[in-house]
């Protein structure tokens, strides 16, 4: 499959590019940019071919799917351009800035036979994977509580994170992450039963917030974060035998070897897990979507939309 990327966005030259390169199964086309020093930047990095627009790119019929990174209030725009080129979407998170948008893509997609994949990556790390099945025999016991919180301290005032028109905000920023694994561990029943929403006098946006989720057996997640906080990107399940602690869930880099606590009443146990290439995985994950279509992760990311939609319109500011 052969790729390229919608915008020079530095996640795409930090991270995607560099897992890119790894991906056996995709191949970097090259990159669209208004403004050709940008491009050029990556050409000299990565290669591939520097487009001067956006529609050059969609324009060329070599390319089988796009990343689009984006800031949030233009992914619907542009993804619907990719989707109606005819190319399968891999769309950094979140993948619209609002539910109706989000369904009308999905829409777009069935419609046409193609792939779309949102890019939370921390889903795909093999620590998440060795947290279920702790769950799952019993270390735990019965779970009575999740809390997952993922905040940093406050960027610069130009960061499209502090401006209301490119889609920013906590809750759309760093507010996905939690609330998808939140998603993740309570299961398709998971509803938001409150939020909050706080966003400082001065500021056109929310810089930070929390909601409390639940699933239909009443195991209930409360869920923060925040973009002017001290750093924190925090896991912990507290159960009826012992508590984890998994304090890099989300952004583990693919060099690290992430660290698990377990706190049981007789004492601490620390288990340090596998490295793992989160980023490479993902890019597994939308290969094999696009070679079957895609269904499940097309319902994954409506459910996703319905729980961001809910914390917006209950929460109270």
């Amino acid at each position: 499959m052969r790729l390229g990327i919608l915008g020079t966005a530095d996640i795409a030259f930090r991270r995607f590019l560099p897992a890119l390169q790894k991906c056996s199964d995709i191949t970097y086309v090259g990159v669209a940019s208004r403004t050709p020093k940008k491009a050029s930047r990556f050409v000299e990095a990565y290669g591939g071919k520097g487009y001067p627009s956006y529609e050059a790119l969609l324009e060329d019929n070599n390319i089988d799917a796009v990343y689009v990174p984006l800031p949030p209030a233009l992914h619907y725009e542009w993804g619907k351009k990719v989707l109606e080129s005819g190319k399968h979407l891999l769309m950094e998170k979140p993948f619209t800035t609002n539910l109706e948008d989000t369904q009308k893509l999905l829409a777009l997609a069935e419609e046409k036979g193609l792939a779309v994949h949102e890019n939370y990556m921390f889903l795909y790390h093999s620590q998440l994977q060795k947290i279920k099945e702790i769950i799952a025999d019993g270390t735990l016991g019965e779970l009575r509580l999740l809390r997952v919180s993922f905040g940093f301290p406050k960027r610069g005032e130009k960061d499209f994170r502090y401006n209301k028109a490119l889609g920013g905000g906590a809750l759309l920023d760093c507010g996905g992450y939690p609330v998808r694994l939140a998603f993740e561990l309570l299961g398709g029943t998971a509803h938001v039963v409150q939020a909050r929403l706080i966003q400082p006098e001065g500021y056109e946006v929310d810089l930070y917030g929390s909601a409390v989720l639940e699933n239909a057996e009443g195991l209930c997640a409360q869920v923060s974060f925040g973009m002017d906080n001290a750093y924190q990107c925090q896991l912990e399940i507290w159960g009826s035998k012992a508590t984890l602690i998994a304090p890099r869930i989300f952004t583990a880099p693919s060099d690290m070897n992430p660290p698990l606590l377990l706190k049981k009443s007789d004492g601490e146990e620390k288990r340090i897990l596998e490295a793992d290439n989160s980023f490479l995985k993902s890019l597994d994950v939308f290969q094999l979507a696009c070679a079957k279509n895609g269904s499940q992760e097309k319902t994954q990311i409506k459910r996703q939309g319905i729980l961001i939609d809910a914390i917006m319109k209950g929460a109270v500011s």
